[in-house]
């Protein structure tokens, strides 16, 4: 899994942070912004997260097109996401991930 927390933009308000990452376990790209509440008001709550299912954002610029509006992106973080997933191709899951995959999806994919 790899993971890259990114800043708000200076125009967006309200926004603590944003994160986007490969999820080799789900064959996912995910995409995440966090936004401040009363509650957490320094660590944000994640109002926007896409990428919880497996293959659901299959490209890190689709991953990188969720938080953009929200964060400033560096211009080769696709590239780096792209060889991050690229680098788990052949990695099979652990036990308790299949066991984890059977009890959340009643399979392994």
């Amino acid at each position: 899994m790899s993971r890259h927390d990114l800043q708000p933009r200076p125009d967006s308000s309200g926004v603590v942070r944003a994160t986007v990452g490969w999820d080799r376990p789900l064959q996912t790209f995910f995409a995440q912004v966090f936004f401040a509440t009363e509650d957490e008001p320094d660590e944000g709550e994640a109002l926007i997260w896409s990428g919880t299912e497996p293959g659901e954002l299959l490209t890190a610029e689709a991953a990188i097109a969720i938080v953009a509006p929200h964060a400033i992106v560096p211009a080769e973080l696709a590239d780096r996401l792209t060889a991050e997933m690229q680098a788990t191709i052949g990695v099979k899951d652990g036990a308790h991930q299949v066991a984890a995959k059977r009890s959340l999806f009643g399979s392994t994919h």
